[in-house]
């Protein structure tokens, strides 16, 4: 009996990688990767070639000479004695700080219009269609420097607050004051705002080129603690409502938890607050916040809130209507059924497009050097620069550092976004 046999199979020929499905692929790929390689390799030997022609070598010597530059406005220690990293650290925090001010806000600001331009208040809603439109329509950078000269021209002089003897005796009063409660004082050189001040300070420690303070760990563990606490307490008083259907009152217990123990370390460590005053032509004490950094940071928030308010209104859009009736047949308000039932689905939908505007908003506060605020770009990509000419290396570095913290900004949003994620059940 005869029997039917598989047919022997070609061996492997080098016309494959182009006529073969199986292959042809991975051959586009691999030419592809080599002519990537050499154009890289050409590009890296241009730059190489070109700097040897100036006399220039490619290093970051640079880094560790004295910068010989002032700073204005810099959260960690730092005076024109110190180097060129210690210059960039400075602008690499001003950068972050003002990141995250105008992320909050912008956040908080954009939530609230999202959802008042869904109002059925007819008035409302055309009052936050004419935000969005306006901000989202006018350059950012046109935002920065109408809020810098607003800040700057339109607030008084030092010299305005002055109380004179002669003053006192005719009865009259300064053409400027200070405002909240006389404790702070915008002029057109900046804002003084109290500063905190420790009978029984801890100290600092030094981690890396940055000094950490004692007293601002402590006060950022106790909250977390508190806060903590605070959540097992809601969720214990919850689980005996489920078991016995009677809920614990909590309330005086959440304000003793929240705030005793902050209190308690307050009154222990002795804090109290600099009020600024007015001595000579300026004022002294507390701590000066320079128009730049609040003007850049007022520009950021009310121009990245009117595209994430476009965001929310479309999240929310996206969810069914049968969502909300459904709601309101169980008796729900319609704020109660906006915050518990409609915000956290619509989130899903809100997050990814979310993380773009960070980003947008991260990377565009580069366009403060327009009004002197010494970021990373002004520092490393500014005055460090033209110091040094170090062009190649300053770039290099920038968009390094821009782009770790893209990337960081978008794990940490990557993963808050799979935590608010429907989950297969």
């Amino acid at each position: 009996m005869a029997f039917a046999s598989d047919a022997p199979k070609d061996g492997f020929r080098l016309s494959m990688l182009i006529y073969d499905t199986r292959y042809r692929s991975y051959t586009i790929q691999i030419v592809v990767l080599v002519l990537f390689a050499m154009a890289v390799a050409w590009l890296l030997n241009n730059t190489a070639q070109n700097l040897a022609a100036r006399g220039k070598e490619f290093n970051f010597a640079f880094l560790w000479q004295r910068a010989g530059y002032d700073i204005g406005q810099a959260l960690i220690p730092y005076t024109n004695d110190d180097n060129h990293f210690r210059a960039l650290l400075v602008g690499l925090v001003n950068t972050l700080v003002v990141a995250f001010c105008g992320c909050l806000f912008a956040t908080v600001l954009g939530g609230i219009i999202g959802v008042l331009r869904l109002s059925n208040n007819w008035l409302i809603g055309r009052l936050m269609t004419i935000y969005v439109e306006v901000f989202r329509n006018v350059p950012l950078l046109l935002w920065i420097l109408l809020s810098y000269v607003i800040l700057s021209e339109t607030t008084p002089q030092p010299r305005d607050f002055r109380v004179t003897d002669e003053m006192i005796a005719a009865g009259e009063e300064p053409a400027a004051s200070m405002i909240l409660f006389g404790t702070v004082a915008v002029t057109n050189r900046g804002t003084n705002i109290p500063a905190p001040l420790f009978e029984r300070s801890l100290g600092s420690v030094q981690i890396g080129f940055l000094p950490v303070s004692l007293n601002l760990l402590a006060f950022i563990l106790v909250i977390v603690a508190s806060v903590w606490a605070n959540r097992r307490l809601l969720a214990h008083a919850k689980a005996v409502q489920e078991a016995t259907g009677d809920r614990p009152v909590t309330w005086w217990k959440s304000l003793l938890i929240l705030f005793g123990p902050v209190l308690a370390l307050k009154f222990a460590l002795g804090l109290h607050l600099e009020i600024p005053e007015l001595k000579g032509f300026n004022f002294a004490g507390g701590i000066l916040v320079a128009h730049s950094f609040t003007a850049l940071t007022i520009a950021l928030a009310l121009y990245t809130a009117a595209f994430i308010a476009e965001i929310v209104r479309s999240g929310i859009l996206a969810i069914s209507r049968g969502q909300t009736e459904a709601a309101y047949a169980l008796g729900l308000r319609p704020n109660r059924t906006m915050s518990l039932i409609i915000l956290p689905q619509a989130l899903r939908v809100i997050i990814p497009p979310l993380i773009s505007q960070y980003l947008n908003l991260t990377k565009n506060t580069s366009l403060g050097i327009a009004v002197s605020y010494l970021d990373l770009r002004g520092t490393l990509g500014g005055i460090t620069l033209n110091q040094t000419g170090r062009e190649l290396e300053c770039m290099l570095l920038m968009m390094l550092i821009y782009l770790s913290i893209s990337l960081i900004i978008s794990a940490l949003m990557n993963l808050y976004n799979s935590s608010v994620q429907l989950k297969a059940r």
